[in-house]
């Protein structure tokens, strides 16, 4: 199978998957709004997968990375079955140590984060949450590395209808601070234990190596900053704003962030397939030059939904939600741009792991996310929720750009004119965009599709050789 064909078909799989995973939770979000009048619970909820996140990334420790790395270093059954059980037990172990911790600072933790002392079932369940969460990713690892995109597709599916199947009727028993917490854990609860199923021939306790260990901790842990950093990108500006602004201006602002779901249909289908493709080709002699169009490609992508967002998203907003939720839209350009961002980040941050030189990344990302707590410190005050939409993207868009400048120094990244063009195009608009006519839909729409036909004129051979191949 072609490069091509094979990130493509990848691209497309789950991209449709993420689209089912996606879909569902867009479609009933007005349905949890309505059930959920009051936006203080809703940022709460946001709040507990806030630290939910964070517990599951220093419980990973960047061993998923460091697992499918080396699961590709050799193509021999039995090593790959010693790698996936090693990581599995060194993670089983760090994900029991912060769950007993967090459990162990209920009361603490339900002060720092919730503001409130009397929100300790809320840590009790995001506890659980985190635990499950680690656990989950290293088990369900395997049928990502073999590529089983069927499965991907059924589990994507299953798991939102789970989450509703339980939280709804909590919900309409008013039951509305553990309603989504529970229907997450017992949706990750019964996926986690379908993957130990299929997956339980890579795992075993009895294959457990320190040599293996020390090598993917070598690799893993430079690594561990890069998802704390990404924690601070998704997460600070949540907690800086239920500081700053309140519990209820966090549930407007996670509201506005609900729009980025259409860009995670992008970003997951990229995720889904890029690593497959990454580490199955990072040893062909024309890697940088299809890592490189595979940048920018998805770079073109990202640009031309975005301004389209742009353009619907104060209509969207007032068709969907009700009372102070609509207040929302105004970030939801910001967020929707900036998973797409670390998506390209991603991209050409690989080739930093394909030389097995993690800490140049973990720079580059560490200032990106200096640069966003700054941001937000700045902007939060002057303008708001908006102020930390705005400094989320302006912190992904500085460690795309420094990034991007280290590895072309290092000739691990090629970028064309034409690209540098539709960059400063992407730019162009959303200035003029937010300074103009942000309020006025058909200008937004007409300004979108000028920009959009001139990008597209800029990659038409790309574009033509791509639907011949």
């Amino acid at each position: 199978m072609s490069k091509f064909r094979l990130f493509m078909e990848n691209f497309l799989v789950y991209g449709l998957g993420s689209v089912i995973s996606k879909v569902i939770p867009l479609v009933m979000l007005p349905i949890i709004t309505r059930l959920m009048p009051d936006p203080a619970f809703y940022g709460l909820f946001d709040l507990s997968n806030t630290i939910t996140s964070f517990g599951t990334a220093i419980a990973i420790l960047g061993m998923y990375d460091a697992m499918f790395r080396y699961f590709f270093e050799k193509d021999d059954e039995e090593y790959r079955k010693d790698i996936c059980s090693t990581a599995f037990i060194f993670t089983l172990g760090t994900s029991i140590a912060i769950f007993l911790l967090m459990i162990l600072f209920e009361k603490e933790l339900a002060v720092w984060v919730f503001a409130d002392e009397q929100y300790g079932l809320l840590v009790y369940l995001t506890a659980i949450a985190t635990l499950l969460g680690a656990t989950n990713g290293i088990i369900s690892a395997p049928t990502r590395m073999q590529n089983k995109r069927k499965v991907f597709l059924v589990t994507n599916t299953l798991s939102p209808i789970i989450g509703y199947t339980v939280s709804i009727p909590l919900l309409l028993a008013g039951h509305y601070l553990i309603a989504l917490p529970l229907a997450g854990i017992v949706s990750s609860f019964l996926l986690e234990g379908a993957f130990a199923y299929m997956n339980r021939r890579f795992f075993s306790f009895n294959r457990f190596h320190g040599e293996y260990l020390r090598n993917m901790l070598k690799l893993a842990v430079p690594l561990a900053p890069t998802f704390l950093v990404y924690w601070v990108f998704n997460s600070a500006d949540r907690l800086m704003i239920s500081n700053m602004l309140g519990v209820q201006a966090n549930g407007i602002y996670s509201i506005g962030s609900k729009l980025g779901l259409a860009s995670q249909f992008i970003y997951q289908a990229f995720a889904g397939g890029w690593q497959y493709f990454a580490f199955s080709t990072m040893k062909e002699e024309n890697q940088v030059e299809s890592n490189s169009k595979v940048f920018e490609y998805l770079g073109l992508v990202s640009f031309i939904s975005c301004m389209f967002i742009c353009a619907i998203s104060k209509e969207f907003y007032e068709l969907v939600f009700t009372g102070e939720y609509v207040a929302g839209y105004i970030v939801s350009p910001y967020l929707f741009l900036a998973p797409l961002l670390l998506m390209l980040y991603q991209v050409i941050a690989n080739q930093f792991l394909v030389v097995k030189k993690t800490w140049p990344g973990t720079v580059v990302l560490a200032l990106g996310a200096l640069s966003n707590i700054v941001f937000n410190y700045w902007l939060i005050p002057q303008l708001g929720v908006e102020g930390a939409g705005l400094a989320t993207l302006l912190g992904y868009v500085l460690t795309v750009a420094i990034a991007s400048m280290v590895l072309k120094r290092m000739n691990l990244l090629m970028i064309s004119t034409k690209f540098i063009a539709a960059v400063c195009i992407m730019i162009f608009y959303f200035i003029i965009w937010r300074c103009w006519f942000f309020n006025d839909l058909w200008i937004s729409l007409i300004v979108a599709v000028i920009c959009f036909l001139v990008m597209i004129g800029l990659y038409r051979h790309d574009i033509a050789y791509a639907l011949k191949r």
